[in-house]
């Protein structure tokens, strides 16, 4: 028991590991913000999908007016779900990338790009700001996804 604690300790004092839980923090707490903007769109725009949310805005016919779709409900939703669909990648590639013994300096970089091409593209969807920024943001950081994982497989596999 004692030599896992040991290895987990190791880890830990892996500066390439830190850099990762961090920037991973980062992008994870800006994902589970999309839940709040979205409450906060719901709410202001009372837009709710299930029954039971519309009870405090009255009962029966009068609470179903408020079971609708809403533009800019569904923009927020949108920019959520493009969240998970590149960060949860991130966070596995990105966890082999840094226990594959990346350079500190290229590691950092790699997730300092990825974090802010998150970020932008956040920005970009709820502002909304003009094509290509969004578009352009979202490539940024699959870019860097796809470097990791290259990276990944060029030391495991040796490609």
């Amino acid at each position: 028991r004692s030599g896992e604690m040991a290895k987990l300790t190791q880890l830990i004092d892996n500066e390439v590991f830190r850099v990762y839980a961090t920037y991973a923090t980062i992008v994870l707490l800006k994902m589970m913000l999309m839940s709040l903007i979205t409450a906060y769109f719901r709410i202001t725009r009372k837009a709710f999908v299930n029954p039971e949310d519309t009870a405090s805005f009255g009962k029966g016919e009068s609470a179903k007016k408020f079971l609708r779709t809403d533009p800019d409900v569904e923009r927020v939703r949108r920019g959520h779900l493009n969240d998970l669909e590149n960060i949860v990648p991130f966070l596995g590639i990105g966890l082999l990338y840094a226990l594959s013994g990346p350079d500190l300096y290229t590691a950092l970089l790699h997730f300092r790009i990825f974090a802010g091409a998150r970020i932008a593209h956040t920005f970009a969807y709820l502002i909304p700001l003009p094509q290509p920024s969004r578009g352009l943001s979202w490539v940024v950081g699959y870019a860097v996804t796809i470097s990791m994982a290259y990276k990944v497989l060029k030391t495991a596999l040796y490609l």
